[in-house]
């Protein structure tokens, strides 16, 4: 009897299913043509393939098998066939859509950095560690759609770092089981937080004081990226990133209306949230 190991493209793809579920924001949208959806399911497939090896496989493990991205990112772009499945999967889109290597690259530097950076003392820093784990997402999404033009660089890294940054406050408490702290340390202190703040039953009034903080700071971000982006966009691309940020304002409005209690039970947007800001996004952007 063979058990089948977590990495394989198999189990896998059973994942992606319930992760998926779980964003914030409508991934790849049925509303989407077939096309659009195969293309945003296989750079969501890497990015999910990067994070879990980052996260959840065997410690002793991570660098190798973040070395055999990285090797077949190399296969990809010389021309050869890549070993791992999910990658194979990948380089069809990347040829026919035309993606550089440097976002794929980005992501596994992100998650090489989570191997051994666990603490960030500063929002800068913070900032600066989005545009490996988020910014490069974004950039993928536009070469998709075939919409990326130089204008909406910027505002494509706002929305990705608002959206990781509104995930940082959502998963304080597995973030922390994991051994890592994504609020900015120069935060908690000023908000008098210890680090044993973060694995409580239920969140400190402190510690919330520092999620409105950067719940903010996430809301400014989005709310300066997401206006000239969706207005630069057309069609189906504006269609898709509308639910992006759709999603990171739902999430948003769940954080307040839970009172930033993200420990007791992490805020979700619900569906009827989601698809009213889904309506406003396209209308107004």
């Amino acid at each position: 009897m063979t058990t089948e190991s977590p990495w394989s493209a198999e189990a896998h793809d059973r994942a992606l299913e319930g992760l998926a579920a779980r964003e914030n924001f409508p991934v790849a949208t049925r509303l989407l043509p077939a096309r659009h959806r195969a293309a945003l399911r296989a750079v969501y497939g890497f990015a999910r393939l990067v994070d879990d090896i980052g996260d959840e496989a065997p410690r002793d493990q991570r660098a190798g098998l973040l070395d055999s991205v990285d090797d077949d990112l190399d296969r990809i772009y010389r021309g050869a066939t890549p070993r791992m499945p999910q990658l194979q999967r990948l380089a069809g889109t990347v040829r026919a859509r035309g993606i550089p290597e440097e976002p794929f690259r980005r992501l596994v530097r992100a998650n090489r950095q989570d191997q051994v950076v666990h603490r960030y003392g500063t929002f800068e820093e913070l900032l600066e560690y989005c545009t490996l784990s988020a910014d490069p997402v974004g950039r993928m999404v536009l070469h998709v759609f075939g919409a990326v033009e130089p204008e909406l660089l910027g505002p494509s890294d706002r929305v990705c770092t608002a959206l990781q940054i509104i995930e940082h406050c959502q998963d304080v408490g597995e973030d922390f089981r994991n051994g890592r702290i994504y609020l900015p340390a120069e935060d908690l202190r000023r908000f008098g937080c210890a680090e044993d703040d973060l694995s409580r039953a239920v969140t400190p009034t402190r510690l919330r004081g520092v999620l409105a903080l950067e719940a903010g700071r996430a809301r400014e971000l989005l709310d300066r990226g997401a206006a000239p982006l969706i207005a630069g966009l057309r069609g189906w691309a504006r269609l898709a990133v509308a639910g992006y940020v759709a999603g990171g304002r739902a999430a948003l409005a769940a954080l307040v209306h839970g009172r930033y209690d993200v420990l007791a039970c992490p805020p979700r947007p619900g569906r009827a949230a989601l698809l009213a800001g889904w309506a406003r996004a396209l209308g107004r952007g």
